[in-house]
């Protein structure tokens, strides 16, 4: 079977992989479609992904939906042909975070696509994959498996909304507007915020977020750089700032924006190292400062939404490519004036 491998800045190639054989509580599936999220960008063009640097060959990908080919012993709840979403975490199950429900934060996590561990845990841009059978997350034969393949970057912007606490009814502002960004915008939105805020660099991005995902207002930071001043006054103007860019100076910005007690959640990679922040006006705002890192129940969610068509994913799709044509894909993705999200088509075989 064929994979996309990235051996580290600019270097990626399409090679064979050799499939391995299945456990009893084990599924083989084939990939159908993966989409190319901002951390494999980040591996293609730095080698890396904020402390996380390629060591080895590593397949990229974690956004995938596909079909079940091959069903371990008891994985008998699953059947061969068996259209689904394949959540990219798998937790251990039994250490201390995991036991609490809080399995997105296990302390000994196998992550699709990461280089996060030693040995890299190969990823999904690979025409097979063997995954646990409670990874498999199987959906009706007329869902589109293009569509479900953005549920793990949606699961992303509602485990972001959820950490925020209630929405409804409360202002709130996104930094960044590319896939993770306008997902957040929308998943905001579908939470009950009065208005939603999105700002970024590109006017395409920005158009995006205020005629397709609900954004009520937006600001290019690049082009009016004094755009935010005005939500400055009266001691900030936002209860909630989803920071998405994984820029520092996005995540500064709103600590001047965000009103007394009001919460900061951080959602997008910031880059190596230590980063500076207001923390005196932090503590004398009372502001809540919060990580959020990628999802938890809120996969199921996400595919749940978009099989039942409450959500549509569809204005942040921008094109397919082959396999083959992988390293054009990911060139291409790069031009965030004409692309939102590229995906690459892994499987042409169909159940």
């Amino acid at each position: 079977m064929l994979a996309a491998i990235c051996y580290g800045k600019k270097d990626l190639r399409i090679e064979e992989v050799v499939d391995k054989p299945l456990a009893p509580n084990e599924v083989r599936v084939q990939v159908a479609y993966g989409g190319i999220c901002g951390s494999d960008m980040h591996y293609f063009h730095r080698g890396a992904v904020g402390d996380f640097a390629i060591r080895e060959p590593l397949t990229l990908g974690h956004e995938i939906s596909g079909w079940v080919s091959e069903v371990g012993s008891e994985a008998g709840h699953l059947r061969p042909g068996m259209k689904a979403a394949l959540d990219p975490s798998r937790p251990c199950l039994v250490c201390e975070r995991c036991r609490s429900g809080e399995n997105h934060l296990c302390m000994n996590m196998f992550f699709l696509g990461s280089a996060g561990r030693f040995p890299h845990v190969q990823g999904g841009f690979s025409q097979s994959l063997v995954l646990r059978a409670d990874q498999i997350v199987p959906v009706p034969d007329d869902t589109d498996l293009l569509s479900l393949s953005v549920a793990e970057p949606l699961s992303v912007g509602l485990h972001a909304v959820n950490r925020a606490g209630n929405l409804f009814g409360k202002r709130v502002i996104v930094t960044g507007s590319g896939p993770i960004g306008l997902l957040t915008v929308m998943s905001a939105v579908k939470a009950g915020a009065a208005e939603v805020v999105a700002t970024d660099i590109e006017d395409a991005a920005l158009a995006v977020a205020r005629e397709k995902m609900g954004a009520a207002r937006t600001v290019n930071v690049r082009t009016d750089a004094d755009g935010l001043t005005p939500f400055e006054a009266n001691g900030g103007y936002f209860d909630v700032g989803f920071e998405a860019s994984g820029s520092a100076a996005a995540l500064n910005s709103l600590f001047r924006i965000i009103r007394r007690g009001g919460v900061v959640v951080q959602v997008g990679m910031l880059p190596p190292g230590e980063v500076a922040i207001p923390v005196n006006v932090l503590q004398s705002r009372e502001i809540n400062l919060l990580g959020s890192f990628r999802a938890n129940k809120e996969f199921r969610q996400a595919v749940d939404l978009i099989v039942s068509r409450a959500v549509d994913v569809s204005p942040i799709l921008s094109g397919t490519y082959a396999l083959q044509d992988a390293v054009s894909a990911f060139e291409r993705a790069g031009d965030r004036s004409k692309v939102v999200k590229l995906h690459l088509a892994i499987s042409e075989q169909t159940p």
